[in-house]
């Protein structure tokens, strides 16, 4: 792996600003949703935008990491399996993302070794100063040229977001990197962001300023002076709280940014906007030739009305990982986005896959009995995608649960073979049918090992990406949410797939495989006959989910969850539906 080769330079192009995101005091403090937002409010003042994510850890990338370590492993167009915040940066700001978007310690020290392997470095004795934080700015300005959002020219603002907390020892070379950047390009070309946190104590019931004093100095220490403070904090910062900032920290009061709890995300921008962070940024970057007045009045409208909506509905999320919802948070956010666009609000039921299984009712009968009853009083049922054999019964009972009593069912990768192995087992009869990933020796394979994978390295080895799928049915039902198109494009994370050689038994059985990749033998979408709305699909609808083009299959899930299904039109968003 080497560093991504940038762009040839445009003549008279005006160089790419930087807008650098740090987080100080506590991991966890929303530098993602931050930088989404900044990257929101430049974008509604008419500049193009584009995204960076720094890593510091060792791994290549976040393929092979536990969603429990991690949160979600979310996956752009090009295959990149890639941190989360890259999910947050494409649903916000409306572009797509490479896997070189993400940037990691593994990257960068393997790509150093490679050219040193190579003699790039003639002789030279290898080190992390220049060497190491000279291959983070290249990769950095080359990224950076690369155009996210189907323009041809590179962007104007590239936001930066430094993952882990200042004072990082893995963090050190990309803060040494980024100092030498901010020195080289000069202040109109660079400004920092410091986001920190200004807690409350309970016995006091004051906003204590001292965390984000010491996390400014050890900023200071290392180079770095930050050009605007954001603040989170539960409650909206008092005066003389942001005048002791200004003081201690170095920054006009202006410049400090309030960041308070909000009652949903989409007013994180608005937050930013009614502060005037565009106009300190602008002015920072030299860039009031190029800005307007940023233009948010369908993203109030959004905000808003998610704020005025009294209906909610249940769904069912059976999941491997439900103890970390972030393991999930690209399903969360294509809910959200779906039912807010049939004027509802989501309301999650989180049920552990195992405590739906037959032993746990030996073994913890009450947590047993309470996925049940929250299990049969929701109004949909939706299975994630997940590695492994835990919970795999679980899961199969709900299926079968959802099936027999006509309750609407959306299976992802995972939950589309569980809805396979499911009516081959109580349906067909075939009472061993199970994955080759959780059995072996069992002659009925129904979902088997892709044969072109890797069994025998984790990272990068799965089929990734987007990929196409051409509907075999046109009369279908996700062909309809879809809008009727030949195909559709989206992304995938998968090493098993549907063994072809059932798919004639589940057929004549009523589960109809509408959906199939190119070769027609690899089966991508199924249906389930004479049901409001039993889906499975093989790949990631969630991942290509925005606020404003939710995602057919969640669409649809949510549509029939609440009797809004009716008859789909053919329309180009096709999920607009009507009533019976």
């Amino acid at each position: 792996m080497s560093s991504p080769a940038a762009p040839a330079e445009e003549e008279g192009r005006a160089p790419t600003k930087y807008v650098l995101i740090t987080g100080g005091v506590v991991s966890g403090l929303g530098k993602g949703v931050t930088a989404s937002s900044i990257g929101v409010v430049l974008k509604a003042c008419g500049l193009r935008v584009t995204c960076i994510k720094i890593d510091p850890y060792l791994n290549t990338d976040a393929g092979t990491m536990s969603p429990f370590e991690h949160g979600e492993v979310f996956v752009l167009d090009d295959g990149g399996e890639v941190d989360l915040d890259l999910g947050n940066y494409e649903r916000f700001i409306d572009v797509t993302l490479t896997r070189d978007n993400n940037i990691t310690t593994g990257k960068i020290y393997q790509s150093v070794i490679e050219k040193e392997r190579r003699g790039d470095y003639l002789g030279k004795t290898v080190q992390v100063v220049p060497h190491v934080t000279d291959e983070i700015k290249q990769w950095i300005q080359s990224v950076s040229s690369v155009p996210v959002d189907g323009q041809t020219r590179p962007a104007d603002v590239c936001v930066i977001e430094l993952g882990g907390t200042v004072g990082d020892i893995e963090s050190m070379p990309f803060i040494e990197a980024l100092r030498q950047l901010s020195f080289s390009l000069g202040k109109e070309n660079f400004c920092l962001i410091h986001v920190s946190l200004v807690p409350v104590l309970g016995v006091v019931g004051e906003q204590k300023t001292k965390p984000t004093q010491h996390s400014v100095r050890e900023l200071r220490a290392l180079g770095l002076t930050p050009d605007l403070l954001a603040c989170r904090s539960a409650q909206p910062l008092i005066g003389s709280v942001k005048e002791k900032l200004s003081q201690f920290c170095h920054v006009p009061v202006e410049n400090i940014l309030d960041i308070h709890d909000v009652p949903n995300l989409w007013h994180v921008p608005l937050i930013l906007r009614n502060q005037k962070a565009h106009e300190a940024i602008i002015k920072q970057l030299n860039l009031a030739r190029s800005a307007g007045p940023p233009e948010l009045r369908d993203w109030t409208d959004m905000a808003e009305s998610y704020d005025n909506l009294k209906n909610s509905v249940k769904v069912a999320l059976v999941g491997k990982y439900t103890n970390l919802t972030d393991s999930y948070l690209s399903v969360v956010k294509a809910l959200l986005h779906a039912s807010v666009a049939c004027s509802l609000k989501p309301s999650i039921q989180w049920i552990a896959a195992s405590d739906l299984e037959d032993a746990t009712a030996k073994t913890a009968p009450d947590a047993h009995a309470e996925a049940w009853e929250t299990l049969k009083g929701s109004s949909c049922i939706l299975i994630p995608g997940g590695f492994g054999d835990r919970g795999i019964s679980g899961m199969i009972l709900a299926a079968k649960y959802a099936r027999e009593n006509k309750v609407p069912y959306l299976g992802i990768c995972l939950g589309m073979q569980i809805s396979v192995i499911e009516m081959s087992r109580h349906v067909l009869g075939l009472v061993d049918a199970d994955s080759e990933e959780f059995n072996k020796d069992t002659p009925n394979h129904v979902v088997m090992y892709m044969p072109e994978v890797s069994k025998t390295h984790m990272g990068n080895t799965m089929r990734l990406g987007c990929r196409r799928t051409f509907f075999s049915k046109p009369d279908c039902l996700t062909s309809k949410l879809y809008g009727s198109p030949p195909h559709v494009d989206e992304r995938h994370r998968h090493r098993y797939e549907v063994n072809p050689s059932f798919v004639p038994m589940l057929e004549s059985a009523g589960l109809h495989f509408v959906g199939c990749d190119e070769s027609r033998k690899r089966m991508e979408i199924v249906e389930l006959q004479d049901h409001p709305f039993y889906v499975g699909v093989q790949f990631h609808p969630e991942f290509k989910s925005r606020p404003r083009r939710p995602s057919p299959p969640f669409t649809g899930l949510i549509m029939a969850a609440t009797k809004q299904l009716g008859t789909i039109s053919n329309t180009s968003n096709g999920y607009v539906g009507a009533s019976d």
